[in-house]
C-alpha cells in the first residue's frame, strides 16, 4: 500500500497516459503483433455499446435493448465472411486466445492430442503444453504433439510431419486437430501439401491466422479457407488494423458446434464496442486491405535486407527474408536478447 491520494492516484494515471502517448508518438515500435486502428474504429470502440450488454446470438438475446446491437453484429458478421470469403464467422470471440479455446471446446475433448508448431519453431502459448503453461494443455487439457520443423527453410517439414502423425497412429495418440499458424510466421504454412493426409485420418484442420489476418484479407498470404482448414480464428488487431478482439471462421457444417463453444462455453457478453470496431475494421479492409497488406510485405522485406546490408544476422535470406510483416533477426549474435531489447527501449 501507498500513502497516495485518491485524487493524487487518479491524476497519475491520466499522467502516465500522456506519458505513454508521448513516448510512442517519438518512438518506432517493431513489435510485430501490435497495430494502430483508424479513427473510425476507435469512434465505434467509444460508443455507448461499451456500456450495455448482448449475451447470445443476435435475435436470440438474453438481455433487451439489442436492437441495435443485433443490426451492427449482423452486418459485422456480414462484412466479416465478405472479407474472408467464409460461410460461417462468429464475432463474439474477445481475443485470439479465446477463438482458439472455441475450437478446441467444439472439437475436442480434454485428452485428446493436437498437433501444432512448438515455440521455438514459432508456434504461439496458446497451442502449447500444460508444463509450459500453455492454453491448449493447461486450460482444456489436450495433449500436445509438435510438427516437424525444418529450420533451413523456417517452416514445417511436410514428410516428416507425415511420418510422425503415423507414428502417433499406431502408439494410439493419433490427434484429434492440427493447428497451423504461429507467432513467428515468415512464410505460409505447408497447409495444401497436408490438408488431404490430415483428412485421410479424420483430423480437424485449423489455422491461427492471428499474425497474418489481413495478409490474407488483402489477398498477399495464403487462403488457408480454400487450401484445405476446417477451421479459421484470429485476434482482429495485428495485421488486421482493428481492435483487440477475436473471430472464428468456418464451413457452414461447424458453425452449431462454434456458437454454442462461444456462448455461454467461453463467452457472457462478449465486449460489444469492440465488435463494433471490428465491423468497421472489416469494412475498412474490404475497401483497403489489398494496398495495404502488400505495402506491410514490401516493408517487412526490405527492412529485412537493410539490415542483412548493414551485418544484422538476418533469418530466411535464402527465401527472401519473409513473405509476412515479420523480419526476424538472430539476437544470440549480439549476446543476451533480453538487454538489447532493453537497451533499445
Amino acid at each position: 500500500m501507498t500513502d497516495t491520494s485518491n485524487k493524487d492516484a487518479y491524476d497519475e494515471v491520466f499522467e502516465n497516459l500522456q506519458k505513454h502517448n508521448k513516448w510512442f508518438e517519438n518512438s518506432i515500435p517493431l513489435i510485430a503483433s501490435e497495430n494502430v486502428p483508424s479513427p473510425a474504429v476507435r469512434e465505434a470502440i467509444i460508443s455507448d455499446f461499451g456500456n450495455r450488454y448482448a449475451e447470445g446470438w443476435p435475435g436470440e438475446r438474453v438481455y433487451a435493448g439489442c436492437t441495435y446491437i443485433d443490426e451492427v453484429e449482423v452486418q459485422c458478421m456480414d462484412l466479416a465472411k465478405r472479407l474472408f470469403k467464409a460461410e460461417f464467422a462468429d464475432v463474439r470471440p474477445i481475443s485470439g486466445v479465446v477463438a482458439n479455446l472455441a475450437i478446441y471446446s467444439a472439437f475436442s475433448n480434454p485428452g485428446d492430442v493436437m498437433i501444432a508448431p512448438s515455440i521455438p519453431a514459432g508456434g504461439h502459448i496458446s497451442h502449447g503444453k500444460k508444463e509450459h503453461s500453455g492454453t491448449a494443455g493447461l486450460v482444456h487439457g489436450l495433449e500436445i504433439e509438435f510438427f516437424a520443423f525444418d529450420p533451413e527453410e523456417m517452416n514445417i517439414d511436410v514428410e516428416k510431419t507425415k511420418a510422425k502423425i503415423q507414428e502417433l497412429d499406431k502408439q494410439g495418440k493419433l490427434p484429434k486437430i492440427a493447428m497451423f499458424g504461429g507467432s513467428v510466421f515468415l512464410f505460409p504454412h505447408p497447409v495444401k501439401e497436408l490438408a488431404d493426409f490430415l483428412k485421410g485420418y479424420n483430423i480437424h484442420i485449423n489455422y491461427d491466422a492471428a499474425h497474418v489476418a489481413g495478409l490474407i484479407a488483402g489477398g498477399q498470404f495464403q487462403d488457408p479457407l480454400r487450401e484445405g482448414v476446417d477451421t479459421m480464428t484470429m485476434s482482429t488487431h495485428k495485421t488486421l488494423f482493428g481492435p483487440q478482439g477475436g473471430l472464428v471462421l468456418a464451413f457452414e457444417k461447424d458453425a452449431d458446434a462454434i456458437k454454442k463453444a462461444t456462448f455461454p462455453g467461453l463467452t457472457s457478453s462478449h465486449h460489444i464496442h469492440h465488435m463494433a470496431g471490428k465491423a468497421v475494421t472489416f469494412a475498412e479492409a474490404l475497401e483497403f486491405g489489398k494496398e495495404y497488406a502488400s505495402q506491410t510485405i514490401k516493408n517487412a522485406k526490405l527492412l529485412a535486407a537493410e539490415l542483412d546490408n548493414l551485418g544484422f544476422k538476418v533469418l530466411g535470406e535464402k527465401m527472401g527474408y519473409t513473405n509476412s510483416h515479420q523480419t526476424v533477426v538472430n539476437g544470440l549474435a549480439y549476446g543476451d536478447g533480453g538487454k538489447i531489447e532493453a537497451d533499445l527501449e
